[in-house]
């Protein structure tokens, strides 16, 4: 039989498969990364839109309500004593401390609070003996200690640097505690029966578990700096935007009062985004994590 009539006695066997009534196999093509739009995003709207709502509201509808301007100012005035602070040197002087003072707490609380924590989770006897010690200073209110610390540190810096260090040191303490502690026990079983010491074990299994609490706490820390720095002008302080904050109010300039604590929400939304910023890059496996505060 010749190459010809084997092809003609296939009668379709061949690779086009013509007369067979099946359709050739096809790639399903690569479907396209789905674009993020506004229903995946809501608060990229709703965010701003609230804002603008409060501020048309709140700049229109007061002379309406009769408010007067000293008691409470509209934006447009804000926005104005805004613009003068700025424009004044001395403006830049006093944020410059204020930062300085919650910067220096901030990194002496995160400090001690990482030592002590790290201490009180690995070390049985370490938790026992201060542990009920860290309890009763916890109990008390941390603005109270603010006229101590003058008396002790004097009217410059560092007593606020103290007084911001003591404020964020309780939040970022119980959450690297927290943190070591949640460390996966089969892990870290598995590790110590593969001859891991208990550093190794503390370096690859612990301390990434803690990351997430630590970041927590990092995040409310900060915040809780800025705080601790302005309780600690308000109590004695030559320089500061809580320094600030009193003369204006001396001077009855509630407009000057708002505009400095407009300065004083963006310090702390602008640390609130580089600690989240942060959180991201190192600790990405768990970005949503419930913050320990104090």
């Amino acid at each position: 039989m010749t190459t010809t009539e084997k092809a003609a006695g296939d009668g379709g066997a061949g690779p086009d498969r013509a007369g067979s009534g099946e359709a050739p196999a096809t790639t399903a093509p690569d479907k396209p990364p789905r674009r993020r739009d506004l229903r995946d995003h809501p608060e990229w709207v709703l965010v701003p839109g609230v804002f603008v709502i409060v501020v048309l509201l709140w700049e229109y509808l007061l002379p309406v309500l009769g408010v007067d301007a000293y008691v409470l100012p509209r934006p447009s005035q804000i926005a104005d004593a805004l613009v003068t602070q700025l424009s004044d040197a001395l403006f830049w002087t006093h944020l410059k401390i204020t930062m300085l003072e919650s910067l220096y707490g901030f990194l002496l609380g995160v400090g001690a609070a990482l030592f002590l924590g790290t201490a009180i989770s690995q070390i049985r006897l370490v938790e026992k003996t201060l542990m009920p010690y860290i309890v009763a200073f916890q109990t008390v209110p941390k603005v109270a200690l603010a006229p101590l610390f003058v008396v002790w540190f004097g009217f410059g810096m560092t007593s606020k640097v103290v007084m911001a260090a003591v404020i964020s040191f309780f939040p970022m303490l119980v959450n690297v505690v927290e943190g070591l502690r949640s460390a996966d026990a089969d892990r870290v079983q598995m590790l110590t029966v593969f001859g891991a010491g208990k550093f190794d074990v503390f370096r690859r299994v612990r301390l990434p578990s803690a990351l997430p609490f630590i970041f927590a706490g990092l995040d409310i820390g900060i915040v809780f700096a800025i705080l601790g720095a302005v309780v600690g002008e308000f109590i004695g302080a030559k320089e500061g935007l809580g320094y600030l904050l009193l003369q204006t109010n001396y001077n009855f300039d509630i407009a000057g009062m708002f505009a400095v604590l407009v300065v004083l929400s963006l310090m702390g939304l602008i640390a609130h985004f580089i600690i989240r910023t942060a959180q991201k890059r190192f600790a990405f496996w768990a970005e949503d994590n419930t913050v320990i505060g104090a």
